[in-house]
């Protein structure tokens, strides 16, 4: 759903958080471009969590697990999603249930009066949940600069594990350790903070076709195989 209420677009989140039984990581990132919630997708675009045909989530599953997807809006090619996240035990549960926008853009900067989902509620329903992969990371409205927020209003301190990236941190909710991991966001508006990172720097000069898309694959295929 999105709409127009005194010059700000109304930004809701299209979908309900898909957590399937014996999950045990779990996607989170912000909130998919407004198009998807005013459902004028592309014929690229997939219907479903992290569907937008310039994202590179999928792209990245595919490679890593060989699914040989179909990006198209159908809905084989959102059953083929739900049937590879209920195999893996993963499960996806954006932080942002609604938000509103001054410009209709997917940035997060953009994002203002944002409404959270209550992530706890999720996590206590699913207990066998003990990962949390974020789609980026402590920039300003970022899932990991959100979810911080989030915990610090129920008094729950999100403690550092390492800083050496991916960060990775690690909260405690009702005896029950949970490890978060700030992964590279797969939106492409990420490739500059890629271009300009040391390790990026030093693999590209060693091999002039590596790519920030190999980058990213480098790093999620730790945290998802």
């Amino acid at each position: 759903m999105g709409f127009y209420f005194k010059n700000m677009f109304f930004h809701k989140h299209p979908y309900q958080p898909f957590i399937p039984k014996e999950t045990t990581k779990l996607i989170i990132g912000t909130i998919p471009p407004p198009r998807f919630s005013t459902k004028q997708l592309l014929d690229e675009d997939v219907n479903f969590c992290y569907g937008s045909k310039y994202g590179l989530l999928w792209p990245i599953f595919d490679r890593i697990f060989n699914l040989n997807l179909e990006y198209q809006n159908s809905q084989n090619a959102i059953d083929q999603r739900k049937i590879f996240l209920t195999r893996n035990h993963i499960g996806i549960c954006d932080l942002v249930e609604s938000c509103e926008r001054e410009r209709v853009d997917a940035s997060d900067l953009g994002m203002k009066d944002i409404k959270l989902r209550n992530l706890l509620k999720y996590l206590s329903e699913n207990l066998t949940i003990d990962t949390i992969l974020f789609m980026g990371g402590n920039s300003k409205n970022g899932p990991e600069y959100l979810f911080k927020k989030y915990l610090k209003s129920y008094s729950i301190p999100l403690n550092l594990t390492s800083n050496k990236p991916p960060k990775i941190h690690h909260f405690n909710l009702n005896n029950r350790i949970i490890k978060t991991v700030s992964l590279i966001s797969p939106s492409n508006a990420a490739n500059r903070s890629i271009g300009a990172n040391p390790l990026y720097k030093k693999l590209k000069k060693k091999e002039n076709t590596y790519t920030t898309f190999d980058f990213r694959l480098n790093q999620y295929q730790k945290y998802f195989l």
